[in-house]
C-alpha cells in the first residue's frame, strides 16, 4: 500500500531498479563536493572532521547568556548561536511600551554595545565562530558584534559567522519583519557590500526554510520558498552591481530536519542540487564554491511535545540523524524541554550530548553520503526536485518571490498545508506519540527554566544609565548622518557603525531608518 510523505508525494512499499530508470548517475549525483553537490559539498564530508555542533541559546540578561556559553564551550559547542528576544528582533529597547512583557523572553536582551560587551565577556571572538539569528536588525547586530571584537582587539578579518539577515521569510512566516521588502532588501546588499570589504569571512546571510517548515511548510514548500527568496537576494546583489562570484561563496542556508527521515535526506540532496542548476545556469556562476549550497539544520522544534518530554529526545536524535546523513554543515540539536519552556542547563547539555555520540559512536562519520544509490532515496530525492522546481515556477510566474509575497502567495500556500497537518493529527491519522496516542492518564511533574520577571525593570535601568552616561549631541548627529544616509543611496552600515560607536541604542538606529523607510504592512492571504 502506497503512503504519502510529508510533502504529499508518493511513498512505495518496495523500491528497485525500475523506479531509477533513465536515471543517469553522473548528472544526478556525480561525486562528493563536485557539481551538482548531491552528495555533499566537500569531497570528504565528515570523514576529515564532523560538522559544526552550534548550539543555539540566549535568554534574559546579557550576563545570563554569558554563562550559559561558556559552558556550552566547557562542555565541548564548536560554534555559538545567538537566540535574541523579541523586542531586539523588531528592533525595540527594552524599555520600549511594546517590549512590555516579551523583555529576556525568547531570547536575549541587546539594547546596545554595552550588552554585547557583556554577551561575548571572556569569549575569544577571533577564536570562535558566532552565528546571530536576527534578520530586520541585522545590521546593526553584526556592528556591535564588530564594536566588541575591536574592543577585544580582534581584527575584524578574523572574524568568523553568519547573521541570518533573511527578512523576505519573515513576511512568509515568522513576522519579527520591520522595513517594507525593498528598503529591507537594500539593507541586506549594503551589508553584502560592507562584509565584502570589511569582513571577508563572514556569511552575510542564512536563508531560512527552517522557520518556513515551523508554520507548517512541508519538505517541499520548505526548500522552493527557501530558493526562490535566495534567487531574489542573488538578483538584488547583482542589480547593485555586485558580480555574483564575490558575494554568493558567503550565502548560506538553514533548514530543518523532522523526524521523517529518508525524505528529509532526499530534500537536502535535493536542495543542493536545485541550487547548484540555478547558480550556474541563470546567474553565470563560475567559482565552485558559488554553486554550493551549505545550510546549517535544527531539529523541528514544532515536532516537540509538552506531553511526556522525555520522548523528545528520541525525535531530537532521529531528526539529527537526518540532518548528518543530508550532510549539513552545521547542527543544532534542540532540548527536550523546549515544549515547555527555555532549556535547563542539563536538557541543554543533554542536547549536545547527542551530536556528539552521532560524530563518535555512531558510524555514520566513516563514509561520504551513505545513501547514494539507495533505490528509495533517489527516487524520492527526484521527486521532491520535481516538485519544489514546480512550486519556484508559480513563484517566479507571480514576478518573483517579493511579487509572491505581495500576493499573500508563499503564507497561504504554508497555511493551507498547515491546516492539513492539522487535521489529520486530530483525526488520529498522524500519530503523535504521546498526544493522540500512546498517552498517560497523568502527565509527570517537570519544573522549568523560568525567566526572573525582574529583568525587565534591570534592564530599563541600564538603558537610563546608558544614555545619561553618554554624548547626546554625538549620539543625535551620528542618528542624523544615518538618516541622511537612508535617504541616498550610500551604503547605510557606516554610519550606522559610528552611531552604535556613539552608543546609540539598536531602538534608536531602528528609528531612525523607520523615519526614512517607514514599516511593513501585511496584506490579505493569496
Amino acid at each position: 500500500m502506497t503512503r504519502e510523505s510529508e510533502s504529499g508525494l508518493p511513498v512505495e512499499p518496495v523500491y528497485g531498479p525500475a523506479d531509477l530508470a533513465g536515471w543517469d548517475p553522473a548528472r544526478q549525483l556525480g561525486e562528493p563536493g563536485s557539481y551538482p553537490f548531491t552528495r555533499g559539498v566537500h569531497p570528504t564530508m565528515y570523514t576529515g572532521r564532523p560538522w559544526t555542533m552550534r548550539q543555539y541559546a540566549g535568554f534574559g540578561t546579557a550576563a545570563e547568556s554569558n554563562a550559559r556559553y561558556r559552558q556550552l564551550i566547557a562542555h565541548g559547542t564548536t560554534g555559538l548561536s545567538v537566540a535574541f528576544d523579541l523586542p531586539t528582533q523588531m528592533g525595540h529597547d527594552s524599555d520600549a511600551p511594546l517590549a512590555h512583557g516579551e523583555v529576556g523572553k525568547v531570547g536575549v536582551a541587546v539594547d546596545s554595545v554595552e550588552d554585547m560587551r557583556v554577551l561575548f565577556d571572556r569569549i575569544p571572538l577571533d577564536r570562535v565562530s558566532t552565528s546571530m539569528t536576527i534578520n530586520a536588525p541585522a545590521a546593526v547586530l553584526l556592528l556591535l558584534y564588530q564594536l566588541v571584537a575591536e574592543e577585544q582587539g580582534v581584527a575584524a578579518a578574523a572574524l568568523t559567522g553568519t547573521v541570518q539577515n533573511d527578512v523576505l521569510k519573515e513576511y512568509i512566516a515568522r513576522g519579527t519583519y520591520i522595513f517594507p521588502p525593498q528598503p529591507s532588501l537594500r539593507l541586506t546588499a549594503d551589508l553584502f557590500r560592507y562584509c565584502g570589504a570589511e569582513i571577508p569571512r563572514w556569511n552575510t546571510i542564512s536563508i531560512s526554510g527552517y522557520h518556513m517548515a515551523e508554520a507548517g511548510a512541508s519538505p517541499v514548500q520548505e526548500i522552493a520558498f527557501t530558493l526562490a527568496d535566495g534567487i531574489e537576494y542573488v538578483r538584488t546583489a547583482i542589480a547593485a552591481g555586485m558580480d555574483v562570484d564575490d558575494f554568493a561563496p558567503r550565502l548560506s542556508f538553514f533548514f530543518v530536519a523532522r523526524t521523517t527521515l529518508l525524505e528529509e535526506v532526499a530534500k537536502f540532496r535535493a536542495a543542493r542540487r536545485i541550487w547548484a542548476r540555478v547558480m550556474r545556469e541563470e546567474f553565470g556562476a563560475r567559482n565552485p564554491r558559488s554553486r554550493m549550497l551549505r545550510f546549517h539544520t535544527q531539529t523541528a522544534g514544532v515536532q516537540l511535545t509538552a506531553q511526556q518530554p522525555e520522548v523528545n529526545l528520541v525525535r531530537v536524535a532521529v531528526q539529527a540523524l537526518a540532518a548528518v546523513l543530508g550532510g549539513t554543515q552545521s547542527l543544532h540539536t534542540n532540548a527536550f524541554d523546549e515544549a515547555i519552556a527555555l532549556p535547563t542547563d542539563r536538557s541543554a547539555r543533554l542536547a549536545l550530548r547527542t551530536q556528539q555520540v552521532l560524530a563518535h559512536e555512531t558510524d555514520v562519520t566513516a563514509t561520504v553520503d551513505p545513501f547514494a544509490g539507495s533505490y528509495a532515496v533517489e527516487r524520492m530525492t527526484d521527486d521532491v526536485e520535481e516538485a519544489a522546481l514546480g512550486l519556484m515556477r508559480r513563484v517566479e510566474e507571480l514576478g518573483g518571490a517579493v511579487a509572491a509575497i505581495e500576493h499573500g502567495f508563499q503564507k497561504a500556500e504554508i497555511e493551507r498545508n498547515a491546516y492539513r497537518i492539522a487535521q489529520e493529527t486530530d483525526a488520529g491519522d498522524r500519530v503523535v506519540v504521546g498526544v493522540n496516542r500512546f498517552h498517560l492518564d497523568e502527565e509527570e511533574p517537570y519544573e522549568p527554566l523560568r525567566v526572573d520577571p525582574a529583568l525587565e525593570s534591570r534592564q530599563a535601568d541600564r538603558l537610563r544609565r546608558l544614555r545619561a552616561g553618554r554624548d547626546r549631541t554625538a549620539v543625535t548627529a551620528a542618528l542624523d548622518a544615518l538618516r541622511r544616509t537612508a535617504e541616498g543611496d550610500g551604503n547605510v552600515l557606516y554610519p550606522m557603525k559610528e552611531a552604535l560607536r556613539a552608543r546609540a541604542t539598536v531602538g534608536e538606529v531602528c528609528d531612525a531608518l523607520r523615519s526614512v523607510w517607514g514599516v511593513h504592512v501585511p496584506v490579505d492571504a493569496f
